[in-house]
């Protein structure tokens, strides 16, 4: 008996999905929700797990194709779909070969290494018999033959071609993919580069084997706790750098990606986008944190870092001015009831961003809990596809790269999109307690608001940046840290 999988609703707003990679490969034995292939949609990119324990009989679905929701991506069964259809050879005719097999002993016994690695079986095969022994192997009863037959030369399950079965997955892509740097992301690979990590030690923990981000920087951290960092250089000598491997090569888009510049250029195309700057003092901000960082740390299991007080203010803000958080719907302009707060998150897969619903409701704590939550599911691939959809405002940190600012894109149907630049101690003119003015290091920060100025004025983005510049300065919040 074979059972269809088909593919699975995952979201209310969903209703396709364009399969990516198969991680499995016809003839492959799968377990109950063992991940079977990676679909993208939409909304976010996700794993389809295997509904049954059996073997891949038929895949019906190739890499590339977009099908609707509940469409048969492939046939799970006993094994018996498998070995009787495609390019498999009859027992007939493995009985009459018999002979040639013994003779491939030996080659097949230097290559059992390799073979128990990327096949997956548990036991090498047996030398090649001596010329003396070979008639009485001869003279073995039926049983006897099989059994030296299947220990002489283990060969993996008959895989029949299918059309549109994918050319990577399976095992073997899995044993290639974990020592092989080429499946490194540009992201990954960056940041190997930045710590100094030789990424053909890294272990990857991704699907396939794939080293991803959080591998990187955990073999980072191991290294400097088993040795001292080495020097970057001598001086006098730059610090190398690594070429990537995508130069002069084409690669095609991902579903996400194609989705992204779609709305991206639907976006600028319509809207009349423009930016407002501001500079922000957050030095209070900068010592309260190092006041409570470790208690923070030590009572919620967040890192305190500046994004939720940024994330804060720009809730308690658009409250005040809701025209900030509004959309447009033809002629009529819509004010939501809450402010569903999206924050943008760099993976490995592109851009994507999770939202934090109600997010006015929350203190710094539950912020930093949201943020961290949220981050760190979308990085693994986590995310529920509603868990991206209903934000009114974004805010994207685009300082954590080391940007100054920068003047985001907004997103329709939302109005506005906060981007904060990189935290940095730099000479600023400040008022004494007698009221003089003296030169001082402050921590100082750009905050930018790109709006839609269909119903957003240049005033309505100055009010809006004041406020948040005033509570930032304050830096009040003990009593919103939540601790």
């Amino acid at each position: 008996m074979s059972e269809d999988v088909t593919l699975p609703a995952l979201g209310e707003s969903v209703t396709e999905g364009t399969v990516t990679r198969w991680l499995k490969s016809v003839g492959d034995t799968v377990e109950v929700d063992e991940p079977l292939l990676e679909v993208s949609t939409d909304k976010v990119d996700t794993e389809i797990p295997s509904p049954i324990a059996g073997v891949l009989e038929e895949i019906l679905v190739g890499e590339d194709e977009t099908v609707e929701v509940g469409a048969v991506l492939a046939r799970l069964g006993d094994g018996s779909g498998a070995a009787s259809s495609g390019d498999s050879a009859p027992a007939e005719e493995e009985a009459a070969a018999e002979p040639e097999v013994e003779e491939a002993a030996a080659p097949a016994a230097e290559d059992a290494p390799a073979a128990k690695e990327d096949e997956g079986y548990a036991e090498p095969a047996p030398e090649k018999e001596t010329t003396s022994e070979a008639p009485a192997k001869q003279a073995a009863t039926p049983a006897a033959q099989t059994a030296q037959q299947s220990a002489s030369a283990p060969r993996p399950p008959a895989q029949p071609k299918q059309p549109s079965q994918p050319k990577q997955g399976g095992e073997s892509a899995q044993a290639a993919s974990s020592s092989d740097p080429r499946y490194v992301t540009p992201l990954v690979r960056k940041l190997a580069a930045d710590a100094g990590v030789d990424l053909t030690k890294v272990q990857g923990t991704g699907v396939g084997g794939r080293i991803r981000k959080e591998d990187v920087v955990a073999f980072a951290e191991s290294s400097k706790s088993a040795a001292p960092a080495a020097s970057a250089g001598t001086p006098g000598e730059p610090t190398p750098f690594e070429v990537s491997e995508l130069r002069g090569t084409t690669a095609k888009m991902s579903r996400l990606r194609k989705v992204v510049a779609e709305r991206a250029v639907a976006s600028m195309n319509s809207t009349a986008q423009l930016t407002t700057v501001v500079e922000v003092d957050v030095t209070r901000i900068a010592q309260l944190r190092d006041r409570v960082k470790g208690d923070f740390h030590a009572k919620t299991g967040n890192k305190l870092s500046f994004l939720p007080f940024f994330t804060l203010a720009a809730a308690e803000a658009l409250q005040s001015f809701p025209i900030i958080n509004a959309t447009v719907d033809g002629d009529s302009i819509v004010y939501p009831e809450s402010e569903n707060i999206a924050m943008a998150v760099d993976t490995e897969r592109g851009l994507l961003t999770p939202v934090i619903k109600k997010a006015s409701e929350f203190d710094i704590a539950g912020l930093a809990g949201q943020i961290a939550d949220l981050a760190g599911r979308t990085r693994d691939n986590k995310l529920l596809p509603d868990e991206l959809a209903g934000g009114t405002f974004t805010v994207t940190n685009t300082g954590s790269r080391g940007a100054l600012f920068d003047t985001p894109v907004v997103f329709l149907p939302q109005s506005a999109i906060l981007g904060t630049g990189i935290v940095a101690k730099r000479p600023a003119v400040v008022k004494t307690a007698d009221g003089q003015e003296s030169i001082a290091f402050r921590s100082l920060v750009f905050l930018a608001l790109s709006y839609d100025h269909r119903i957003i004025d240049g005033a309505d983005a100055a009010r809006f940046l004041s406020q948040i510049k005033n509570r930032l300065e304050e830096g009040a919040f003990e009593g919103n840290l939540g601790l």
